[in-house]
């Protein structure tokens, strides 16, 4: 009787333990999921394919047999092309990506999550890739901000808020230059502060010192990016370092 009366008593104990085992898991996972997001049906994505990339958050695509531009839903990237402002820190970054991501003729699906274009005529889209919300990779890594949220609730709001919280903590990308995502874009005066006051004090180096053009694209914003390149590893002043490594 003594025993059984000890194994009742540890009864309660081990389903409690049993169930906090069970809520860090799903905590820790949920850490982990980032943008946790289903792809759509085939009835909810329309298909389309990649025909070229603009910069980070804008692409074209072949769409019902019509070339069209599509602006990336809920993201903004650092601008690259912009007639008035200069290069911004990761928006060359973020057009490598989408470059790399996206590549032409690569089928591609679009969702609709509101008004279907901007006042560009551009179609405004979540592009999902082989299953994944790429809007929300780019939030991910860190090369974009969670933006232009006109008219919430958004189907995965709640997702892209959280993917940009993670990459915020995490500190990387856009996030690792303090005050330079703001709630209206990107700002050039903290980037700028954050650059090196002086040229660095090596020798002079060339693209035939760097074994990729991940390594020269490091040392190249090292140097104060596209606003200084006292290397003149940018050539043709796009932003990217040594783009034929």
């Amino acid at each position: 009787m003594e025993r059984t009366d000890k194994t009742l008593r540890e009864a309660p104990m081990r389903r409690i333990t049993h169930y906090l085992y069970i809520t860090m898991f799903a905590a820790i996972v949920l850490a982990l999921a980032g943008c946790s997001v289903s792809a759509p049906a085939d009835k909810e994505g329309e298909q389309a394919t990649i025909a070229g990339v603009v910069d980070g958050d804008t692409v074209k695509v072949d769409y019902k047999g019509t070339e069209e531009s599509v602006r990336l839903l809920l993201v903004d990237t650092p601008e690259t092309k912009h007639p008035s402002l200069p290069v911004q820190p990761f928006g060359p970054e973020a057009s490598a990506f989408a470059k790399e991501t996206l590549t032409v003729g690569k089928e591609v699906r679009l969702e609709f999550d509101g008004p279907k274009r901007d006042k560009y005529d551009r179609l405004l889209a979540y592009l999902w890739v082989d299953g994944e919300n790429f809007n929300c990779m780019l939030l991910e890594e860190g090369l974009a901000r969670y933006a232009y949220i006109y008219d919430p609730p958004y189907t995965y709001q709640d997702s892209f808020e959280k993917a940009e919280a993670q990459a915020e903590e995490k500190g990387i990308g856009i996030w690792s230059i303090p005050g330079y995502v703001t709630e209206d874009g990107f700002e050039s005066e903290a980037a700028a502060s954050s650059s090196p006051e002086e040229p660095s004090d090596e020798p002079d180096r060339d693209c035939s010192d760097f074994d990729s053009h991940e390594q020269a694209q490091a040392f190249f914003e090292s140097e104060g990016g596209p606003e200084t390149d006292p290397h003149d590893l940018d050539r043709n002043n796009d932003g990217l370092a040594c783009e034929s490594i």
